[in-house]
């Protein structure tokens, strides 16, 4: 029996774990949900036990596919770290993942934060769609990420509420009372797509899906066009030709967490969730300096 827990098997059972699911783990590992459940078996053929059991359509981690989970957690940060420190750009270098969702406000800061007191640490950001980021900091390609939701895992920390706001163009006019109000919105699924159509229905206000884009850019053209209106999170910072609108109902606000890679210093992920809460309870204005960016498409 090979009882050897090799690297490779080891991420993508965890994987399976972080994408929620062995396809969504070959595709964020590049590889045939074949080959995923081929580590999966190996694994169990080192361990001895099985560590993945069907339920329904479904799978869910056994007791010890749940004690292996942790260890492989540990056993891939101490490898990754290792490789790491032979690697100097590498050990420079943080990348910061997040949504395109105010970006422009809260990325300067995260770079100027890690700059001054620990000038050897390079900044690297990566937007993109939610989805995307998670599953790239599944695979260890992003060491901190910035993501809409609740703070519901262990690696993940609450730091503040981005407030939304409504935008439409100058001069835009709503439509009768009783026609469906249009709405501008990121492709589904989209945090702030959700809160606006909830928003909308609770306060029995017909809504209608007037144009859809991948891109902030794309949303925010479509409104200057007269499309329709857009729930957005601009930190107070009013978009060019766009104006805020008063007189539709406030959105709850979401909340924002930042997830922390294994083996990322504690010293530099408690920097960045300071910053982010100090921007969010009372959030500056500002244009974003020249820094190294990497813009996913679809974003």
């Amino acid at each position: 029996m090979n009882r050897t827990l090799d690297i490779a098997p080891l991420r993508s059972f965890v994987a399976v774990a972080d994408a929620g699911g062995f396809q969504r783990a070959a595709d964020a590992l590049h590889l045939s949900q074949g080959a995923v459940s081929q580590h999966v078996r190996r694994l169990e053929s080192a361990i001895g036990r099985p560590l993945v059991e069907r339920r329904g359509r479904g799978s869910r981690f056994t007791a010890d596919g749940e004690k292996l989970l942790g260890l492989a957690r540990n056993l891939l940060a101490l490898h990754d770290e290792g490789l790491r420190s032979f690697d100097h750009e590498a050990r420079g270098t943080i990348v910061i993942g997040s949504t395109e969702h105010a970006a422009a406000q809260l990325l300067p800061h995260l770079a100027t934060a890690l700059d001054a007191p620990a000038p050897r640490y390079g900044v690297k950001f990566r937007i993109d769609r939610g989805t995307k980021l998670r599953e790239s900091f599944a695979t260890g390609r992003i060491d901190l990420a910035l993501l809409i939701g609740p703070a519901d895992d262990p690696r993940a920390t609450a730091v503040g509420d981005l407030m939304l706001t409504w935008y439409s163009a100058p001069g835009w006019t709503a439509p009768r009372r009783g026609e469906p109000l249009p709405v501008v919105a990121f492709d589904d699924p989209c945090a702030l797509r959700d809160r606006a159509l909830v928003t909308l229905a609770h306060h029995s206000i017909p809504a209608a899906i007037a144009a859809e884009a991948n891109q902030l850019a794309g949303v925010q053209a479509a409104v200057s066009a007269g499309a329709g209106v857009a729930l957005l999170a601009t930190l107070g910072q009013t978009p060019v030709g766009l104006v805020p609108r008063d007189d539709l109902p406030r959105p709850s606000p979401l909340p924002l967490a930042l997830w922390t890679r294994q083996g990322v210093a504690p010293t530099v992920a408690g920097r960045v969730s300071d910053t982010l809460r100090a921007l969010l309870s009372a959030p500056v204005l500002t244009k974003v300096p020249a820094h190294d960016f990497a813009l996913a498409k679809g974003a």
